[in-house]
């Protein structure tokens, strides 16, 4: 391989990056003149490398024929994340976390499009939900998304909470509440039917690397003096 063919090569898997990085920051699918502008590329060559991206799977076209991500780099996200500690930490545990509560357990970050769930560990009894490895939550009616909307600044969360027809202010209450106990509940406003607890798993900076949501059929474990808090917590600060 000559030095040019090595120089094009690599061009092309920085070319590859920045595409997929300017459909990832986005925030929705975009038009292939969009992403072309976004990118600074002519709409030809970007469709070129968009073809290859869909045949691998890393970019989906929609029937509107705008773009987004992709199923493969879903997958490829979600490793990467899982990997991190103290994500990687919580991840390894979660399975022992469910054998010992005897709950259902949830393990998300702050995704793109907001909180994505990157495990999902089933406790023996079976829960009816479409909940799954990717799907991402409300931030103002989830147990999941309301720790992070206690903790994230304002600016990640502003969007999201518009979209979910609330402001800010409006939860201002809520929010502080969540930061004073260290907790977030979900009485069936999410999933009819199913009660979450939410516990912060903090990085070095003190700020939410993910969160820890066990799920269940009975309410009482939303009670503030159910021992499933001390054993949740307990998880999440080891």
């Amino acid at each position: 391989m000559t030095g040019q063919d090595r120089g094009r090569g690599v061009q092309s898997v920085e070319v590859s990056v920045t595409l997929l990085t300017a459909l990832a920051r986005n925030g929705a699918a975009m038009p292939l003149g969009d992403l072309a502008q976004a990118v600074g590329m002519a709409p030809a060559k970007v469709h070129r490398y968009l073809a290859s991206f869909v045949d691998s799977g890393m970019v989906r076209q929609r029937k509107s024929g705008s773009y987004d991500l992709g199923p493969r780099a879903a997958e490829i996200g979600i490793a990467a994340v899982a990997r991190i500690d103290p994500v990687n930490r919580a991840a390894d545990g979660l399975s022992g976390l469910v054998e010992e509560t005897g709950l259902s357990a949830t393990l998300a970050v702050w995704g793109t499009h907001g909180p994505t769930v990157i495990r999902w560990e089933k406790a023996a009894t079976a829960l009816v939900t479409t909940l799954g490895l990717g799907s991402v939550l409300p931030v103002t009616r989830s147990a999941t998304g309301r720790i992070f909307l206690g903790y994230l600044p304002d600016r990640l969360l502003s969007g999201l909470v518009s979209t979910e027809g609330a402001t800010l202010a409006d939860l201002a209450d809520l929010r502080s509440h969540i930061r004073t106990i260290g907790f977030a509940t979900a009485d069936q406003e999410f999933i009819p039917g199913l009660f979450a607890l939410a516990c912060p798993v903090f990085d070095a900076q003190g700020t939410p690397a993910a969160v820890v949501t066990l799920v269940g059929l009975e309410g009482d474990i939303l009670t503030p003096d159910h021992p499933i808090r001390n054993q949740l917590r307990a998880f999440c600060t080891a």
